[in-house]
């Protein structure tokens, strides 16, 4: 896209008109319109100011997108940029720059895996994935976000309202993955397992709308039964599952809240992982959809509430690179904060050094 493109795309996507641009960045409504047209060049200054009021940065209007994105946009131009889109791009473009600095922000990435065709090739790359991120072959997966970067993926989750579920572009090293902190825990962990598949067979990018819905895809299905065979592992589930169900005065509900509790998922997702193991019939996985944990579940079975991926989150391993490039004053407090989204103030910067006596004397000499 030309800068003029990009300058109409991201007024379109702050919701403003031509003649409400051109007011608030003091320019005419026809010499915005020729800039978007490309009848008009803009000026630095002009770009600035556009940049800020749309509250994009100047090199989103300058320079090409992650490949990968661009890719996709030529091979889909009917496709409306959305809100993940534009979320992903902002963040490669970020992690690529500090990842320049920092290379050992990304770890790498494993073997491109073959992409499962059947749910018995699914569960094989489930098992291979839990022992990747150092798990026990059936023990349940508890802070997948605070794997998965030991594998090169990093995990953001961010608030996109209605938006796409979850996307995923791959880097030349690594990967980023934008979840949307919108969806309840359990299925934002879904959504970050399901992406894990997406990365792990190496596909560039992706954009998921919805997980575990249904079948009409055949890849998009094995990677979801991938997601629930990581999260919940079937030789767990099938001894514990017998344990709640026997216990005195437990009920379907009382086991299924155990069960969502105990491997932090949805409901959908237990009954779809119950009903593919065979421990449920059609009518109990029903019943199980229908099952809300309440407050005094978690007290009355003394239950630890988990919030997970709740936004806004970033990879442990991408804060600690943005401190340290501010410590070794790479990169200014502003620059810190934005690279950190905004879950850090400048109080809560690190403390720097005080400059040397003779530098001090050389700035002011």
């Amino acid at each position: 896209m030309t800068v003029g493109e990009r300058v109409a795309v991201a007024r379109a996507e702050a919701g403003l008109t031509q003649a409400q641009l051109a007011s608030a960045v003091g320019v005419d409504r026809s010499a915005l319109a020729k800039i978007e047209t490309g009848a008009r060049r803009v000026s630095a200054v002009e770009l600035v100011a556009i940049a800020r009021e749309l509250r994009r940065r100047v090199e989103w209007f300058v320079e090409s997108g992650p490949a990968a994105i661009v890719s996709y946009r030529a091979s889909k131009p009917e496709v409306a940029t959305q809100a993940m889109d534009a979320e992903l791009e902002r963040l490669v473009r970020d992690v690529a720059f500090v990842a320049e600095q920092v290379p050992v922000l990304v770890t790498g990435q494993p073997e491109i895996a073959h992409r499962p065709g059947t749910p018995e090739e699914a569960d094989r790359l489930a098992a291979e994935t839990r022992s990747m991120l150092g798990l026990l072959p059936d023990e349940p997966v508890k802070d997948l976000s605070r794997l998965v970067p030991s594998i090169g993926l990093l995990p953001f989750s961010l608030p996109l309202d209605a938006g796409a579920d979850a996307g995923t572009v791959l880097l030349d090293k690594g990967g980023v993955t934008v979840i949307n902190g919108d969806l309840h825990v359990g299925r934002r962990r879904l959504a970050l397992a399901h992406e894990l598949g997406h990365y792990l067979i190496a596909d560039p990018y992706t954009t998921d709308w919805r997980v575990a819905a249904t079948d009409a895809d055949a890849l998009e299905a094995r990677l979801d039964r991938f997601a629930r065979s990581l999260l919940i592992p079937a030789a767990d589930l099938r001894e514990r599952w017998r344990e709640w169900l026997s216990a005195p005065g437990e009920t379907l509900r009382d086991a299924a809240v155990r069960a969502g509790s105990h491997y932090r998922v949805d409901m959908a997702t237990l009954a779809r992982r119950l009903t593919e193991l065979d421990l449920t019939d059609t009518g109990q996985a029903d019943a199980i959809r229908q099952v809300r944990t309440k407050k005094a579940d978690i007290v009355e079975k003394n239950l630890l509430t988990h919030h997970e991926l709740e936004p806004v989150s970033l990879p442990r391993p991408y804060e600690q690179a943005v401190l340290r490039l501010y410590r070794s004053e790479t990169i200014t407090a502003d620059r810190a904060l934005g690279l950190l989204l905004g879950t850090f103030d400048p109080d809560s910067l690190p403390d720097l050094p005080p400059a040397p006596e003779a530098e001090i004397w050389a700035v002011i000499s």
